[in-house]
Order: structure tokens, then sequence, then C-alpha cells
């Protein structure tokens, strides 16, 4: 009796397990979710880029700052040359290496101004773009929202309804066999499987006599020793 009790709740618990399978696969779902990771993908791309263009600006001072004092210093070398020519060949190798390395780390700077000038713009406009993809993305996405919300409010009243039908099924059964019914059904489902001859309707496996003739004969619960599933006969319908 318990058995075929554990059958008849079985068909309504599949079938509310199916429909909310079907509602997590639902393509409004699916499509509102991949939006939505979208939208955090560019939220966190924009922190990013804006975490990159503070250490920027940072770094545009600071490179700012050393290419003035460079050219301070260069500007201060040149009048002391003007001013008080080197004397002797030493002398003038000196001033010009001087002159030369001023010059060389001026330039480096300046280059690294103009490269990071770039870098700038080159954010500032993929920033813009982000802002222009998230916001089509935002528009499509609230629009979807509203839909889904409706489909999900009917498609859950629906879910409920058949849970209500499978919960008022299992109130005849006890607890231990609903019990090992869950446990089967963690690691398979359906958890439960027809005799069919001396194969298990679930796998297709044959099975020894003594399983077959305890089917049969017993209400206790067997399982399939190939797949776990709990074995009832055709009368269990």
């Amino acid at each position: 009796m318990q058995l075929d009790l554990l059958w008849k709740y079985m068909q309504v618990d599949m079938e509310a397990d199916k429909y909310e399978h079907d509602m997590r696969a639902a393509p409004n779902r699916v499509k509102l979710l991949k939006q939505r990771d979208f939208l955090l993908e560019q939220q966190n791309t924009m922190k990013k880029i804006e975490a990159e263009v503070t250490a920027m600006v940072d770094r545009l001072e600071a490179v700012s700052d050393e290419a003035e004092r460079l050219t301070a210093n260069l500007r201060t070398l040149v009048n002391q040359i003007n001013e008080t020519p080197p004397e002797g060949l030493e002398a003038i190798r000196e001033q010009i290496a001087s002159l030369q390395k001023l010059e060389t780390a001026l330039n480096r700077y300046e280059q690294e101004l103009v490269r990071m000038r770039k870098d700038g713009d080159a954010r500032d406009r993929q920033q813009k773009e982000i802002r222009l993809r998230a916001a089509r993305t935002k528009a499509d996405f609230d629009k979807l929202k509203q839909e889904y919300d409706e489909e999900f409010k009917r498609d859950s009243k629906t879910l409920n309804e058949l849970k209500e039908k499978a919960a008022k099924e299992a109130k005849p059964i006890d607890e231990a066999t609903l019990a090992i019914y869950n446990k089967v059904k963690q690691h398979v489902t359906p958890p439960m499987a027809l005799l069919n001859g001396d194969r298990c309707g679930g796998c297709n496996m044959s099975l020894p006599a003594a399983t077959v003739k305890q089917v049969n004969a017993s209400e206790k619960i067997i399982e399939c020793d190939n797949c776990g599933r709990i074995l009832t006969v055709l009368s269990a319908r």
C-alpha cells in the first residue's frame, strides 16, 4: 500500500520538479540573467577604468612636476654656461654631458606625458561607449523584467498548486518511506521505477532473481542493485 501511495506521489512530485526546472530555463529568465550579468560586467569595467584613470592622473601630475623641474634645471644650466663658459676641454665635456642627461630625461618624461594623454583619451572614449551600451541594455532589461515578473507570478501560482497537490499525496505516506524516497532522489531521478520482468524500468539492467522475488512479494522498499531506484510492480500504478 505504501509503495502504491509513493508511486502516485512521485508522479505529482516529478511534475512539480519539471515545472520548476522549466521556469528556471524560461527564455525570458535566461535572457534577463544574461542582460543582468552584462550590466554587472560593464559596472565592473567602469570601476576598473575609473581606478586606472585615478592612478593615471596621479602619475600625470608627478610626471608634469618632474618635467617642469627638469626644464628649470636645464634653463639654469644653460644660463650658467652662457654667463660663465667652461674653461678647458674636460669642463666642456662635463657641461655637455649634463645638458644631454637633462635633455634625455626631459624627452623621456615628455614622451610619457604624450602617451598618458593618448591613454586618457582612449579611456574616455571607452567610458562613453560603455555608458551607451549599458543604457541601451538597461532599457531592454527594464522592459523585459516587467514581462518576466508577470510571467513569474503566473507560473509561481501553478507551481504552488502542484506542490500543494504533491504535499496532499504525501500525507498518507509514513515519514520513513518518504525519507528513503528523498534520499534516493538526491542521487537519481525519477527515484522510483517499475519492475519489467526481471529488469529495472529505470536503468533497464537485469536484476538478480532474489531481488525480483522480493519486489513482487513484499511491501518493503527494495532498491535497484544498479541505479538505486526504488522498485515497484505494475499494480502500483
